[in-house]
């Protein structure tokens, strides 16, 4: 293992986020803040409780995840698209640095980014409503697990984009439509059983059903199951990264 090559890539990754400050952290939560204040404030005021907890403390996982879900695909997209568009892609591929130790570095930087920005949001949200966290543990072990996860899948749309306007479509077009989708602002119980049936098909809803049981203990999916569909998920991006790898897809050519 090159660690010196592990952590040359990481605190240089990590080192953009310092250098775009309002970018990488103000803008994501001040976006977060908008929506406890209108989501929180003006339609909680109307909305009493869902499945017996504040409709403003509700919410919190879900925007914890929207966050964490569109921050860590961002993160790790720019990250190796940005050396691939300059060229200096090819130094990396010539270096004697493993698939597993450019992974360590680009998605391992990613990844603090999100946790860290899930972090200040959690804090964040205790200034706009009062929530209890029944299970720690496990809302950091969800924090890690969904922001490595997504900043492998960053890593894939980084790769196989072929421009910037190409690094927005997928969380744009798919990313934010799914989490506003997925129980984000509402539980699925919520819907007539036809809908409730189709919006099990939306992988985020297993994302913030996790999260939200990790908080409160109640979700609309086993706790279990979400962290099962969220490791299936992890493995179809692994798989994906060693594909490229070994067949130099848009990286060599």
């Amino acid at each position: 293992m090159n660690l010196y090559a592990v952590r040359a890539i990481y605190l240089f990754e990590l080192g953009r986020t310092w250098r775009t400050l309002f970018q990488s952290i103000a803008s994501p939560v001040l976006s977060t803040s908008l929506y406890f204040i209108v989501f929180g404030a003006a339609i909680g005021s109307r909305v009493d409780q869902v499945e017996g907890i504040d409709y403003g403390a509700f919410i919190v996982p879900g925007l914890i995840m929207l966050t964490l879900l569109t921050e860590s695909i961002s993160n790790a997209s720019f990250g190796i698209y940005l050396p691939r568009f300059t060229g200096t892609i090819y130094e990396l591929l010539s270096a004697p640095v493993s698939v597993t130790e450019t992974l360590l570095g680009y998605v391992g930087a990613a990844a603090t980014k999100s946790v860290i920005l899930g972090l200040i949001i959690m804090a964040t949200a205790r200034l706009f409503v009062p929530y209890e966290i029944a299970y720690p543990a496990l809302v950091i072990a969800f924090l890690v697990l969904t922001a490595v996860t997504f900043s492998l899948f960053g890593f894939v749309l980084g790769v196989w984009a072929e421009g910037f306007e190409r690094l927005q479509i997928v969380p744009l077009m798919i990313v934010t439509p799914l989490a506003f989708l997925g129980g984000t602002f509402y539980s699925i119980s919520m819907l007539p059983p036809f809908w409730q049936t189709v919006t099990l098909f939306n992988p985020v809803v297993y994302l913030v059903s996790g999260m939200r049981w990790a908080f409160y203990g109640r979700a609309d999916v086993s706790v279990w199951i979400s962290f099962g569909m969220t490791l299936v998920f992890m493995a179809v991006c692994i798989g994906i990264i060693a594909w490229i790898f070994r067949t130099g897809y848009r990286l060599r050519s």
